[in-house]
């Protein structure tokens, strides 16, 4: 009996299937997922104050998070003045947005994953209860 239920099951996944090393945590943050989705948006740029507007982020959380952006070499900041009032230009590296276009290629991959391992889960929820014998001796963490 135990012949065909060895067939039936999967192959153990191989170690690190689930790392999902292309996720960048320099981008994987929240809000510097917004600054750069606004600024693969907009090629030529947007100002500091345009992108504070889109990313709902205060002066000085907008700031940090550019630093920790352009300190990873995935945008660049360019300063001056128009009508004698400071300006702020903010956008994305070439590089920048490569490694933004792989980040979101691999954050697919993790959706993609999830929603097949959902589906599968779901299929099998009623064929495959976890055993009692299994459970004995555990309790909720």
């Amino acid at each position: 009996m135990d012949g065909p239920r060895r067939r039936d099951r999967k192959a153990p996944e191989p170690p690190g299937r689930f790392a999902y090393e292309g996720l960048e945590r320099a981008i994987h943050e929240k809000a510097r997922l917004g600054i750069m989705t606004s600024l693969v948006a907009h090629p030529q740029g947007l100002l500091f104050s345009d992108l504070k507007a889109l990313c709902a982020l205060t002066d000085g959380n907008l700031n940090r998070h550019l630093q920790v952006l352009r300190e990873a070499g995935l945008v660049e900041i360019w300063k001056g003045t128009s009508k004698n009032r400071p300006q702020t230009l903010c956008r994305l590296t070439v590089d920048g947005r490569a490694r933004f276009l792989q980040y979101l290629n691999e954050l697919e991959r993790v959706v993609s994953d999830a929603a097949e391992a959902a589906n599968a889960a779901s299929g099998r929820a009623g064929r495959e209860a976890i055993s009692q014998d299994f459970l004995e001796g555990l309790s909720p963490a």
